[in-house]
């Protein structure tokens, strides 16, 4: 049972990390502007907060009714509203940072000597305020707990938040090695490539706002 807990803890988080967003957007761009190792410590960062991220989320999950309602409306504003609203936040943050820094040239030889505490700090800061995770894991928190796939003791629940963990961290070093290998390959500039990922990251702020006028304006 334990077994099964990592594994679906590892496969879902995994999952979640795959479709483009704030969290592997920013590891593409530390792997393209900082190199590969400052990604990975950002990765290995962040997916130890998601951890403990995880065993949290878990525990107010079981503490839960099975009926989540992210809809419920707490002055005015419902949690997916919440989450919309904060993840537009970030992705506006980290999209004009990346354009502002888009025709900065990386210096490989002070990327030798850079402290890896920058890259860990951001992993840690970008693992705590991680909003999209909140409704993630109401939903999936509680689907695993009422199918009975896992048990809610301590230990099954910890080793589940672990795989959860490993799985994040697979997934965004699948993106990063995606982002230098589509660098090397194509011979595209870190220019280039910062612009296309604040471009993106602009792309989904603008999503997000298309979305919430049409909700208020129904």
């Amino acid at each position: 049972m334990l077994i099964l807990a990592f594994l679906l803890g590892f496969v879902i988080n995994a999952l979640g990390y795959i479709p483009p967003g704030n969290i592997n957007l920013s590891v593409a761009q530390l792997a393209i502007n900082k190199g590969t190792r400052q990604a990975y410590y950002f990765i290995l960062a962040f997916s130890i907060v998601e951890v403990f991220f995880t065993i949290g989320m878990m525990r107010f999950a079981r503490w839960m009714s099975s009926d989540v309602n992210l809809d419920v409306k707490v002055n005015g504003i419902s949690l997916n509203n919440l989450v919309d609203f904060l993840m537009l936040a970030i992705f506006l943050i980290i999209g004009t940072i990346t354009w502002i820094n888009r025709n900065k040239i990386p210096n490989p030889k002070s990327q030798a000597s850079q402290s890896k505490k920058g890259s860990v700090l951001y992993g840690i800061v970008l693992g705590v305020i991680n909003p999209v995770q909140i409704p993630f894991w109401l939903f999936f928190g509680n689907y695993v707990i009422l199918k009975d796939w896992i048990h809610t003791d301590y230990i099954s629940l910890i080793i589940f938040s672990v795989g959860s963990g490993a799985g994040s961290a697979l997934a965004l070093y699948g993106y990063s090695y995606f982002a230098r290998f589509i660098q090397e390959k194509f011979a595209l500039s870190h220019v280039i490539m910062n612009k296309s990922i604040a471009i993106f990251l602009y792309s989904l702020a603008g999503i997000l706002i298309v979305k919430n006028i049409f909700i208020f304006c129904l």
